[in-house]
C-alpha cells in the first residue's frame, strides 16, 4: 500500500451506518473517488487495520476525550502488515476544536519496539529521513515520555477507503468489524487473544475532507438519512469492555 497518504489537517464528520447503507454509500460515492489501490485488491474492498494506542497509567487522554476537552490529543502505534519488511507508523492524532491534525513518523520495523518505549529516535529509525518526519518521531517519544505512556489497547477492524485529488483532499471511509481488547504490551502482530465488539454489526462511516464540506458530500448525507455523531474506536472500545480492566493494576 502507499507509503504516506496522511490527511495532516482536516475535518471529518462520522456516522454510524449498517452494511445495506455502506453499500449504497459505496455506489454512491464511486461517481465522484476511487477507491484505495491497496485495498482495490482486498476481499469486500477492505484492508485490514491494527492501531496499538498508548496512554498514561491513569488513562488521561481517554479522560479527556470523556470530559469533552477541545484540545486533546491521541498516541497510537498503527501497522498494515506482518512482513518483516513492513514498517511501523507512529501517529499523533490532535483535536483543536473542530479541526483534526495529524503528525505521523514511518518507522522500520526493527526500530518500531524502542521507539513506542519512549528511546530517543534518530534519522536510521526512519523509513524516510526527513526533517519533519524526524520532528513528528520526537515530539510522540517526548509525549510518551511525559506521560509515562504505556500500551493500553490494540484496536482492529477493516477499512474501505475512498480517495481523491485536489486542493480540498477528499476521504471517505468505511470500516468494518471493529474490535478492541487490553493489551500491555509491544507488539506489532495482528493477532488479538478475545476481541470485543466495539460497535456490535454497526459500520463507521468517515466523510474526510481539508477545505469545504463538498456539494456533493451534503447530497450523499440527505439521500441516506445520515445523522453524525461520536464514533470513538478507542474510548469506546474501553468503554465496552469497562475502564478498570485498562488501569495497569487489571491487566
Amino acid at each position: 500500500m502507499s507509503i504516506d497518504n496522511i490527511q495532516r489537517q482536516r475535518f471529518e464528520h462520522k456516522y454510524v451506518i449498517n452494511e445495506d447503507v455502506a453499500l449504497g454509500i459505496r455506489d454512491f460515492v464511486s461517481s465522484y473517488l476511487q477507491i484505495d489501490s491497496y485495498g482495490a485488491t482486498q476481499p469486500n474492498l477492505s484492508y485490514p487495520v491494527h492501531s496499538l494506542y498508548l496512554d498514561s497509567p491513569g488513562m488521561r487522554t481517554y479522560q479527556e476525550t470523556i470530559n469533552g476537552d477541545r484540545n486533546r490529543y491521541k498516541l497510537r502505534i498503527r501497522f498494515y502488515e506482518q512482513m518483516d519488511n513492513a514498517p511501523i507508523f507512529f501517529e499523533i492524532k490532535r483535536r483543536y476544536n473542530n479541526v483534526i491534525a495529524k503528525k505521523r513518523a514511518i518507522v522500520h520495523r526493527s526500530a518500531a519496539n524502542d521507539v513506542a518505549r519512549g528511546f530517543i529516535p534518530s534519522y536510521a529509525s526512519l523509513v524516510e529521513s526527513s526533517a519533519e518526519q524526524l520532528d513528528a518521531l520526537f515530539d510522540f517519544t517526548n509525549l510518551v515520555n511525559n506521560l509515562q505512556a504505556e500500551p493500553k489497547v490494540h484496536v482492529a477492524y477493516f477499512r474501505e477507503a475512498w480517495v481523491g485529488h485536489g486542493e480540498n483532499k477528499i476521504r471517505v471511509t468505511i470500516d468494518r468489524s471493529v474490535r478492541s481488547e487490553p493489551q500491555n504490551f509491544v507488539s506489532f502482530t495482528p493477532d488479538m487473544r478475545n476481541p470485543k465488539p466495539v460497535f456490535g454489526n454497526d459500520l463507521i462511516l468517515e466523510l474526510k475532507f481539508t477545505n469545504r464540506f463538498p456539494n456533493w458530500f451534503k447530497e450523499l448525507v440527505q439521500v441516506f438519512g445520515l445523522r453524525q455523531g461520536g464514533a470513538a474506536k478507542y474510548v469506546d472500545g474501553v468503554e465496552n469492555i469497562g475502564e478498570r480492566r485498562f488501569l495497569r493494576s487489571y491487566i
